[in-house]
């Protein structure tokens, strides 16, 4: 069996999110894979019961610096709706 080479670094609700995430990520150089159910896209575009969730892999020997990333992302995320 081949060792997995992509590790889950985060949950999100909505590909609009995923995708800004995996954007700055690549910016970083930091390969991402992004993975939603097709029922969740396309045929009901919304966030409830997890449909809408959206998981965010990177690659093992990325993982510890895209989960730093991702925290400052975050906390820069927070600052911003503070401040609103």
């Amino acid at each position: 069996m081949d060792e997995l080479t992509w590790e889950l670094l985060a949950e999100v609700y909505g590909f609009l999110e995923a995708d800004a995430i995996k954007s700055l990520l690549e910016a970083e150089g930091i390969g991402v894979q992004l993975f939603q159910e097709a029922v969740g896209r396309y045929a009901y575009p919304v966030t409830v019961d997890g449909f809408g969730r959206v998981q965010i892999f990177v690659p093992k020997d990325k993982a510890a610096e895209a989960r730093e990333w991702l925290k400052v992302y975050r906390e820069g995320v927070e600052q911003d709706l503070d401040q609103e």
